[in-house]
């Protein structure tokens, strides 16, 4: 068990994090929205209520969305761009291991990459592909809970429904998105940019401590 614990530390912390997180956002949210509620006269929801209206929906997959969105960009760009210095970026003028084509005489190679043809083609992408299929994803059940949302709104004050078209196109649904992404690519620049003149030890997104500053990658 401690083996386990060791080798699956970082993702057992996240998860934990993101457990604690979501129960937080869960707890404070439906008394936020209850709150909402009894000021419009309505009556309140239970827990099962609240994780199926739009305002939970919509609160939790604008996040995701905005998350899935800049690592799959930050995936697939680091691609093909460079960041002279940072520890996130390839070597701007040397071979990077990470271009080479798979080696399917390797021993312990995952197997699609022994198995070649099709499979292959589409597990050296497979990265980027999943990340943005969550985005695609979380993208539609945001729309889905911020138009659900709007329109919950729009029966407590006996206003007609918003019809998709419209919420697609309304500045509340693109608010909602873009306040989002901006944070997740300003704190994206922010690691890029910090990680060529600040380090920190023991950490594999920062370059060693007594590297210099052109130094570029790990």
């Amino acid at each position: 068990m401690l083996k386990f614990l060791q080798h699956n530390g970082l993702s057992i912390a996240f998860l934990l994090l993101f457990i604690f997180s979501i129960a937080g956002q869960s707890y404070f949210g439906l008394k936020e929205y209850n709150k909402e509620r009894q000021e419009q006269g309505l009556p309140v929801v239970t827990v099962s209520g609240y994780f199926s209206s739009g305002h939970f929906i919509e609160s939790t997959f604008e996040n995701w969305e905005s998350e899935f969105l800049q690592m799959g960009l930050f995936v697939w760009l680091t691609i093909f761009l460079f960041q002279k210095g940072s520890s996130e970026s390839k070597k701007c003028d040397k071979d990077n291991e990470v271009d080479h084509e798979p080696d399917s005489t390797k021993k312990d190679a995952p197997w699609p990459v022994k198995k070649g043809g099709l499979v292959l083609s589409v597990y050296k992408h497979s990265l980027t592909i999943s990340l943005l299929l969550l985005f695609i994803f979380s993208f539609i059940l945001h729309f889905y809970g911020s138009l659900k949302d709007e329109n919950e709104q729009n029966l407590a004050k006996h206003l007609p429904p918003e019809s998709v078209p419209d919420h697609l196109a309304s500045t509340r649904f693109w608010f909602e998105s873009l306040q989002n992404w901006q944070s997740e690519f300003l704190s994206v620049f922010a690691i890029i940019v910090l990680s060529i003149y600040l380090r920190q030890k023991g950490s594999p997104q920062s370059k060693p401590v007594d590297a210099p500053h052109g130094h570029t990658g790990e």
